[in-house]
């Protein structure tokens, strides 16, 4: 594996005859963020499962360093929102850490100052924050976030991408980043995994800021935290799945 934390070599997965991903190669290495994009049900929480070591795949291979811990921010969590749960008290539900470890943790994920708020009141932004904040707790290699901006504002989004890059610069984790957003990623991403099934297209991500349709969406004087992937695929999908190289 040489440097990489974990290593996915051509996995697939196949259920009731059907391939929910196939062909699916990817490596991440520590101080490295690896973005997993494509459209919904395109496979890429199936390749998270596989790379957690959470799902067995149906061929090809996953290698997971030994004595690595991990951390995985789900797309979506249950809470009793009727139960009163302070931040500190969400930190500790599973694992009791001393409080200069949490004030660490709420300090890199900027929410130091909502130690004792009650989770209940918390913004969008603030509870995904929480959410980084306990999964970084216990010090990850590799870390797994499971679409990390939803439900937040686009200022919101760009804060919350400068979070993530301030995770790996504290802790020299190990990243895998997974949105459902197909144009735009993080510039400061290492490597950009397309997935719709199968690996479409693989890279290091380009920033073009000044490209008339970025400006478009995003306009000039925007943050440029975000920028666009950009690639061009070599095939097209049939309507049964399959994929036509013909063309």
């Amino acid at each position: 594996m040489e440097n990489s934390l974990i290593e996915l070599k051509n996995c697939g997965v196949n259920r009731s005859a059907k391939w929910l991903v196939r062909g699916v190669s990817l490596k991440v290495s520590e101080g490295q963020i690896v973005t997993l994009i494509g459209p919904n049900g395109s496979g890429k929480s199936t390749t998270a499962k596989i790379a957690l070591g959470i799902l067995k795949p149906d061929e090809g291979t996953n290698a997971i360093r030994n004595n690595i811990k991990i951390s995985y921010v789900p797309q979506k969590i249950s809470i009793d929102w009727s139960l009163p749960l302070r931040v500190i008290d969400f930190i500790n539900l599973v694992e009791t850490y001393e409080l200069n470890e949490i004030m660490d943790t709420l300090s890199i994920t900027g929410i130091k100052h909502l130690l004792y708020q009650d989770v209940r009141n918390l913004s969008g932004g603030e509870f995904q924050r929480l959410l980084m904040a306990r999964a970084i707790t216990k010090k990850p290699n590799f870390l797994v976030l499971d679409e990390p901006v939803q439900g937040v504002d686009y200022p919101g989004e760009i804060a919350l991408y400068k979070t993530i890059q301030q995770i790996v610069k504290e802790l020299n984790c190990g990243i895998l980043l997974i949105s459902h957003n197909l144009h735009v990623v993080m510039s400061q991403t290492d490597h950009v995994v397309c997935l719709n099934g199968h690996v479409c297209c693989s890279g290091a991500p380009k920033s073009i800021v000044a490209d008339p349709e970025y400006i478009k969406l995003f306009g000039k004087n925007i943050d440029p935290t975000l920028a666009f992937y950009q690639h061009e695929h070599d095939h097209k999908h049939l309507p049964d799945g399959s994929i036509d190289n013909s063309h």
